[in-house]
C-alpha cells in the first residue's frame, strides 16, 4: 500500500513538473503549457514576441499569430470560437447583440483578470471608424464561459492560454496587439458567395487590411479617413470624417497589394461564373446554421455602415455531447485551410499549424492534463446578465 501511495505521489509530481500546473496560481497568471511553448520553438518564436489575433466569424475561428525570427508573422494556433451571436456584419448599436467586425487594438489596460466570464479582454469598440458612423455600445469582449450576446466567447481553457500569450507579449514590450475581426476568410469563393450582402462594400474595405497583412507579413498600420479604413499610410492626424489626403504608403507595399487585389478580383469573377453555372450558391460553412434574411440578389456595394442584413448565424454552440448533458452533437472539425497567401519561402513553414506534432508525446499529455470542469458547457445560459453591462465586469 505504501509503495502504491509513493508511486501515485511521484506521478502527481511528474505531472506538475511537466505542465507547470499550480493550484495556487491565479487564472490570469496561468503559465504557458509545454505544447504551446514547443510549437513556438518549432516556428522560431518566443513567448515575448508580439502577437496579432485574427477572428473569422463564419468559420468560428480565432487565430493567434506571432512574430518569428524573420520579422514576419506566422500562425501559432487556431482556436474554435465557442459562441458568437448575431449576423455576419458589423455591430451597429447598443443592445443589437452583434459581435464587432473591424480592426481593434488591445492595450494592457483592456485586459480584465477579474472578469465575470473567467478572463476577458476588451476589443476597444467603438473605434474611430465605428464612431464616424455613430455606432454605440461598450464592453465588447473576447472572454471565457462559452456564453455570448454580442461578444466572442471561448472555453475557459482557451481564454487562459490566449490571455497568457497576450500577457507574455506585453511583458516582452508590445504596447498593444491588433485584433482583426472578419466576417469570414477573405477568399475569392467567400467574396463571391456574399457579393449580394448589403455589407459587401464594408467587407471589401476589411479585405484591404487583410491583403496588407498577407503581403507584408506584419500587422498593418491602421488609420481612418473619409469614414473608411486605410492601411500602412504614414500620414499623421487623419480625420475619420474628412476626405482622405493623398496617402503616403510605401511604394513596395502599394504595388504588392495592388497585384494581389488584381489576382483576387479575377478569382472572384471565376468563382461567380462557377456559382452561376451551377445555378446556386456555394454551400454554407459546415456545422453552421444559416438563415438568409436579406435579398440575395441585392446589388453589391452599399454603405459600409449598413447593418448586416444577409447571412444570419444563430446560436452556434460547438459543444460535444456528454452523458447526462443536453446539446447537439458537434461533428469533428475538418482540417482548416491555410489562412494566408504568404509563401513557404517567406515563412519557412508549409504544414498546417492546427496539426499537433505526433512525435511529441508530451504535447498530447499537456492537452489532457489541462482539461477541467470549467471547459464544460454551462447548463443555464440565462443566469448571467446583459453582456453590455455598464459596470464592465466581464
Amino acid at each position: 500500500m505504501r509503495s502504491r501511495l509513493t508511486s501515485a505521489a511521484a506521478a502527481c509530481g511528474l505531472m506538475l513538473a511537466l505542465t507547470g500546473c499550480d493550484a495556487g496560481v491565479p487564472k490570469h497568471q496561468t503559465p504557458l503549457g509545454f505544447a504551446i511553448k514547443r510549437e513556438m520553438d518549432l516556428k522560431g518564436m518566443t513567448p515575448a514576441d508580439p502577437i496579432v489575433i485574427r477572428i473569422f466569424k463564419e468559420e468560428s475561428k480565432l487565430e493567434v499569430w506571432k512574430r518569428t525570427k524573420s520579422g514576419r508573422y506566422a500562425e501559432l494556433k487556431s482556436y474554435d470560437i465557442c459562441r458568437w451571436s448575431g449576423e455576419l456584419g458589423p455591430k451597429q448599436r447598443e443592445g443589437d447583440k452583434q459581435a464587432p467586425e473591424g480592426f481593434y487594438h488591445v492595450t494592457p489596460a483592456l485586459m480584465n483578470p477579474n472578469s465575470s466570464y473567467h478572463l476577458s479582454f476588451n476589443l476597444g469598440y467603438p473605434n474611430a471608424f465605428d464612431q464616424a458612423y455613430g455606432r454605440t455600445g461598450a464592453h465588447l469582449m473576447v472572454h471565457g464561459d462559452c456564453l455570448s450576446a454580442g461578444c466572442y466567447a471561448m472555453q475557459d481553457g482557451q481564454i487562459e492560454e490566449i490571455y497568457a500569450l497576450a500577457r507574455e507579449a506585453f511583458r516582452g514590450g508590445q504596447q498593444s496587439f491588433q485584433v482583426q475581426a472578419y466576417p469570414f476568410r477573405m477568399s475569392p469563393e467567400n467574396l463571391a458567395r456574399h457579393r449580394g450582402n448589403p455589407n459587401a462594400a464594408f467587407w471589401a474595405n476589411l479585405k484591404e487590411g487583410n491583403d496588407h497583412f498577407e503581403v507584408t507579413g506584419v500587422a498593418p498600420r491602421v488609420g481612418v479617413c473619409d469614414r473608411r479604413y486605410v492601411f500602412d499610410a504614414s500620414n499623421p492626424n487623419l480625420d475619420p470624417n474628412a476626405p482622405c489626403p493623398e496617402l503616403d504608403v510605401p511604394e513596395a507595399i502599394r504595388t504588392a497589394v495592388a497585384a494581389k487585389q488584381q489576382r483576387d478580383a479575377q478569382a472572384v469573377k471565376v468563382a461567380i461564373a462557377r456559382l452561376d453555372a451551377g445555378g446556386g450558391a456555394l454551400p454554407a460553412q459546415a456545422g453552421v446554421q444559416v438563415a438568409h434574411t436579406g435579398d440575395a440578389n441585392a446589388p453589391a456595394g452599399g454603405n459600409p455602415a449598413s447593418a448586416g442584413a444577409g447571412t444570419t448565424l444563430m446560436s452556434r454552440i460547438p459543444a460535444f455531447r456528454l452523458p447526462g448533458l443536453g446539446g447537439r452533437q458537434q461533428p469533428a472539425p475538418a482540417a482548416s485551410p491555410v489562412a494566408t497567401s504568404l509563401t513557404a519561402q517567406a515563412t519557412g513553414y508549409t504544414a498546417s499549424v492546427d496539426a499537433m506534432p505526433v512525435e511529441d508525446p508530451f504535447a498530447v499529455f499537456d492537452m489532457f492534463v489541462t482539461i477541467d470542469a470549467r471547459t464544460l458547457p454551462k447548463a443555464v445560459a440565462g443566469a448571467r446578465g446583459s453582456y453590455e453591462d455598464a459596470a464592465g465586469t466581464r
